[in-house]
C-alpha cells in the first residue's frame, strides 16, 4: 500500500510525463499506478489531466507551440487509452442525455474529450459530434435527439462568437434548451452574456454543473416536457 506521499509523487511523475510529451513514460507510469493500487480515475484526473492543463498554460504563454501541443496530446491519449476501460461507473442518482461538440472553426478537442469521459462515468448517455462542428450539425442532431443538455466547447477566442451563434439558434428552436459552455477563453461572465445555462472551467466542475441541471429538470416535469418537445 502506497503512502499518500508516494502516491502524490507517482501522480506528479505522470503529470510531468505528459508535459514532457513522453508517451512511453506515460504508459509505464500508468501501469505502475494500476499495479500499486491507484485507481484509473485518480490517475486520469490527478495525473494526466493536470499535465495537459499545464500544457495549455504553457501554450497560452507561448512557451509551447502547436507541435509540442500535439505531442503532449499524443502522450495524454496514450494514457487515457490504457485507463478508460478501467474507470468505475458512479451513480449520482440522475440520468441524462448530453449532446457535446467543439464549435465550428476549432479543432482542439482535448477538453471536450475529458468532459465526455466524466459524463460517461456518471452513466450519462453522450452523443459526441466531435470537433469543428457546424451550426447546422448541432441544430439537426438537437432536433433528432432532444437531449437534456447541449455542451459547447472552444479553445480559441476567435471561435467564441460561433458558440454564441449556436446558443442563439438553439434557443430559437427551443427557448427552454439547457446549454453548457466551456473552454480556455470562456469565463462565467461570457457564458452568462451568451445566454448559456451553465459554465464549467474543467471536467470535474462540468459534471457537477450537469448534475445540478439534471436535478432541476427532474424536479420540474413541465420543464422536462418542454425540453423534450
Amino acid at each position: 500500500m502506497l503512502s499518500r506521499q508516494e502516491e502524490n509523487e507517482l501522480l506528479l511523475q505522470l503529470k510531468n510525463a505528459v508535459i514532457n510529451f513522453d508517451e512511453e513514460k506515460v504508459a509505464q507510469l500508468v501501469e505502475e499506478c494500476l499495479e500499486k493500487g491507484i485507481s484509473a480515475g485518480k490517475a486520469i484526473f490527478e495525473g494526466l489531466v493536470p499535465g495537459i492543463e499545464e500544457v495549455g498554460r504553457l501554450y497560452e504563454e507561448q512557451v509551447y507551440f502547436i507541435p509540442e501541443m500535439l505531442l503532449c496530446a499524443d502522450a495524454l491519449y496514450r494514457g487515457l487509452e490504457l485507463l478508460k476501460n478501467r474507470l468505475e461507473k458512479k451513480d449520482f442518482g440522475v440520468r441524462g442525455t448530453v449532446l457535446i461538440g467543439v464549435v465550428e472553426g476549432d479543432i482542439h478537442d482535448i477538453g471536450k474529450n475529458i468532459v465526455k469521459m466524466m459524463f460517461e462515468t456518471a452513466n450519462f448517455e453522450v452523443y459526441d459530434l466531435g470537433r469543428d462542428v457546424s451550426l447546422e450539425s448541432f441544430l439537426n442532431l438537437y432536433e433528432q435527439l432532444r437531449p437534456d443538455i447541449v455542451c459547447l466547447s472552444t479553445m480559441m477566442t476567435t471561435t467564441m462568437l460561433e458558440m454564441k451563434r449556436v446558443i442563439v439558434r438553439l434557443k430559437e428552436e427551443n427557448p427552454e434548451v439547457k446549454i453548457m459552455v466551456g473552454g480556455a477563453p470562456v469565463t462565467e461572465e461570457i457564458a452568462a452574456r451568451f445566454g448559456a445555462s451553465g459554465y464549467a472551467e474543467n471536467a470535474t466542475k462540468a459534471l457537477k454543473v450537469a448534475i445540478k441541471i439534471l436535478v432541476s429538470l427532474k424536479n420540474d416535469p413541465a420543464l422536462r416536457a418542454a425540453l423534450s418537445g
